[in-house]
């Protein structure tokens, strides 16, 4: 077992051993960074393309929950701890082959960040702020004037925390289950596509939903590649992540991983946002809120499932 695995809990003193996974802080944490990394992304990248303008709730109004989402995972992870008062050790060192000391770092950064492009925005909601002291007045003007670099922190950032939240678990050598190079990418595409989806939830604007529709197809798309690949290695694999594929092939997590996530997560609103983009009118609301379901529920599902995958002995 990797010795330096946030998980197995033994390179982070302050983290519960047994980590009671089954219990909602890591799935939770996992989804708000997952989604908060989505939305900081597309904010970004329309950013660097110049197209503020069209994209108004992607680069300035969905931007300003993403804060909120941080801290709130944060604080979800902070109660999984069970030594809370070390969690500052995590930043005494960085070790390149720790998955938790990555995440961290990349919170780290990404937090502030995040606060910073809300501040910038802060006016989509409230026109009349103003801000009161003159090194504040000053501070907004300098990231005004450095918005491109900025935006290229801050999407590499987020592609990095989005990829981390699946490594987080991936790394994990002792559930087969986790032990897959493909989760990585999962949960980034995942976190990708319920960013679109809250953005398609929160515009007011018909282009810009038609635009992020297309978008979240297209995630969709991928997102279920992934998981039939996902699958197919388990199953060309050793007989432990063959039993791990049983898990959802007829066994106790078949009906939730396949009636929550694909279905209901993915399929359906696949289908409804092809059907929006054909002209035949759906309410933006349903699909996007089912993508939000299917993504917390995939999070949910695979760290339960994981308890119950093991290596033989």
């Amino acid at each position: 077992m990797n010795e330096e695995l946030i998980v197995s809990g033994r390179s982070n003193p302050f983290i519960d051993p047994s980590l009671n996974i089954w219990h909602w802080q890591i799935p939770l944490y996992l989804f708000l960074g997952g989604l908060a990394a989505g939305i900081l992304f597309f904010a970004s990248l329309y950013t660097i393309l110049g197209r503020e303008e069209q994209c108004p709730t992607a680069v300035r109004k969905a931007p300003l929950v993403v804060p909120v989402l941080l801290v709130l995972g944060l604080f979800a992870l902070f109660l999984d701890l069970k030594h809370k008062p070390y969690f500052w050790q995590l930043y005494t060192t960085i070790k390149l082959q720790s998955p938790m000391s990555w995440g961290a770092w990349v919170l780290m950064a990404v937090t502030p960040l995040s606060f910073i492009w809300a501040a910038l925005n802060i006016k989509e909601i409230f026109p009349s702020w103003d801000w009161k002291f003159s090194w504040l007045i000053n501070f907004e003007k300098i990231c005004r004037k450095n918005i491109l670099p900025l935006s290229w922190m801050i999407i590499v950032l987020s592609v990095i925390l989005g990829v981390y939240t699946g490594i987080l678990f991936s790394a994990f050598n002792a559930r087969p289950l986790w032990n897959t190079s493909i989760l990585g990418p999962l949960f980034l595409t995942s976190g990708l596509s319920t960013g679109a989806a809250a953005i398609l939830l929160i515009s007011k604007s018909s282009a810009e939903r038609k635009l992020f529709a297309k978008i979240d197809v297209l995630l969709i798309c991928i997102e279920l590649f992934l998981i039939v690949h996902m699958f197919m290695g388990f199953l060309a694999s050793t007989q432990v992540q063959i039993d791990a594929a049983e898990l959802f092939l007829g066994g106790p997590y078949t009906a939730p991983f396949w009636v929550f996530v694909v279905a209901l997560g993915l399929v359906v609103p696949l289908i409804l946002e092809i059907l929006e983009l054909k002209k035949i009118h759906v309410p933006a609301v349903v699909p996007a809120i089912l993508v939000l379901f299917g993504g917390i529920m995939l999070r949910f599902i695979i760290a339960f499932a994981g308890q119950s995958s093991r290596w033989l002995y």
